[in-house]
């Protein structure tokens, strides 16, 4: 008996298949728990009609995130970051942060579609991926720079050990008596 399956079945097709299979098991198995349906003329024809009309919706989706692509391609994101000695970074970029700069440039990304194997540590220029579609990757140019010049280049443990001198310096100063 020929079906038209309505479910992927293991070891057997997937969605939209005509296959040829046992009149029992149609009968007993694959019509009556509705995972397929006879392969009558009508039925075909119904199912080559929905192929269609799903290939036409599937176009014009591909279409437009091939336009959000483009657009988010020629993106370029700068993050002005804090470096101590020898130019290392104190933290890093991580797609969260990717996500945020894209945001506030327009763009919805979830951080999941960003294609950054390890956070960036590093200053320079870089391409990072984005997977919109199965076939369809974005490359936006994301730049490290440092942030500001020579007074940056004080570590925070510096500036909190100088907080600290001043409040023991406070400490210590004699206090103004009255008389």
């Amino acid at each position: 008996m020929k079906v038209i399956l309505q479910e992927n079945i293991d070891s057997l097709g997937y969605v939209g298949d005509v296959l040829d299979v046992a009149d029992g098991y149609a009968r007993n198995y694959l019509l009556p728990r509705q995972k397929a349906l006879e392969a009558n003329p009508r039925n075909v024809k119904a199912l080559e009609h929905a192929k269609r009309v799903t290939a036409h919706k599937a176009k014009k989706v591909e279409h437009g995130i091939q336009e959000l692509a483009t657009k988010l391609s020629g993106v370029s994101l700068t993050f002005p970051v804090q470096t101590g000695k020898d130019d290392k970074l104190f933290g890093s970029i991580t797609t969260k942060d990717l996500e945020a700069g894209l945001s506030a440039e327009g763009f919805d990304v979830d951080r999941r579609k960003i294609q950054l194997a390890n956070p960036l540590k590093e200053l320079g220029t870089f391409t990072i991926g984005i997977k919109l579609h199965r076939d369809i990757i974005a490359n936006v140019s994301v730049s490290l720079v440092k942030q500001g010049g020579e007074a940056q280049a004080e570590t925070p443990i510096d500036e909190a050990a100088d907080a600290t001198a001043a409040v023991v310096a406070q400490a210590e100063a004699p206090e103004p008596q009255d008389e």
